[in-house]
């Protein structure tokens, strides 16, 4: 009779990702992320490489090692890396995407066209951000165009060549939002349906190639709103032990063109320096860290 095996009591560690989105925007959204990670909790970013404040961006990074830095790849509501006429299905005649992420999935779906330059297009903003000389930590997307069926197939052909090791699906309990806030109900609702059913695609793919993922991914549903009050009634509710959090905190800057509305960016960005906030992510046992670190610490 083969004995029972000894109990193991050991708690497993718990890691917590704190990821700014939209670096390089403007500086005001720079200025907020740096300081985030500064004074605050934030660990990691992603870096659109045709934003306005891009090469600032990657200038900041460089002297503050500890930030991991990924892909924020733009395929819509942005500018393109390509020139229009290399992918004319894909932007207008100014080099911008669509405004719509439904109008702009809709094409990659069922536009052979659009598909072949989409794959140009995401090469290209990979090789940008490669030539930048800032290691590649993660691939997310700007309003999660990255985890569209045709663009996360795109990606994963494309591991290899750019060392593609983590791409963000996104993935949070309705029911935990809505006990939080119940705003925007029928978004959330929407929202939920939507990217739950994306995010059962990507994970057997991902999987599949080796790539990896959070357990649990939080912004999404109450994107432009992660704040203080929002996060300290979150975290104690979490049980997943890899975590990202992401939001956009921004200093807001005159004249310069906005990812959100100003207080919101401030609002993010005071919760990030939130003390409350990294007290309680300590209390429930997450250790602060980002992509980076964890590889080098498998």
């Amino acid at each position: 009779m083969t004995p029972y095996p000894e109990p193991n009591f050991q708690v497993p560690r718990r890691f917590a990702i704190i990821n700014g989105d939209d670096f390089g925007f403007s500086r005001g959204v720079n200025q907020g992320i740096m300081r985030s990670h500064q004074q605050g909790i934030l660990t990691s970013t992603s870096l659109m490489v045709t934003g306005d404040a891009a090469q600032e961006a990657i200038a900041l990074a460089k002297t503050h090692p500890d930030l991991a830095v990924g892909l924020h790849l733009v395929l819509v509501c942005g500018r393109s890396v390509l020139p229009p006429e290399k992918i004319p299905h894909l932007v207008d005649s100014q080099g911008n995407f669509p405004n719509s992420s439904l109008l702009a999935g809709l094409r990659y779906q069922f536009h052979p066209a659009a598909r072949a330059e989409l794959r140009q297009e995401v090469h290209a903003q990979l090789t940008k951000f490669q030539a930048s000389g800032l290691p590649l930590s993660h691939v997310d997307g700007h309003l999660h165009l990255h985890i569209h069926p045709v663009v996360l197939q795109i990606l994963v052909e494309l591991a290899q060549e750019f060392n593609i090791r983590f791409i963000r699906l996104p993935a949070e309990e309705l029911g935990k939002t809505l006990k939080l806030n119940r705003q925007d109900l029928l978004t959330k609702l929407v929202w939920s349906g939507v990217f739950g059913g994306l995010r059962r695609y990507g994970e057997k793919l991902l999987a599949s190639h080796d790539i990896g993922f959070a357990d649990r991914v939080y912004g999404l549903l109450q994107t432009g709103n992660v704040t203080e009050k929002y996060l300290l009634g979150l975290i104690p509710q979490i049980q997943a032990n890899l975590i990202e959090i992401y939001c956009h905190p921004a200093e807001f800057q005159a004249g310069e063109p906005l990812n959100g509305p100003p207080s919101a960016g401030e609002a993010e960005l005071a919760a990030l320096l939130s003390e409350q906030v990294r007290e309680l992510l300590t209390a429930n046992g997450f250790e602060l860290t980002n992509i980076r670190k964890l590889g080098t610490s498998n």
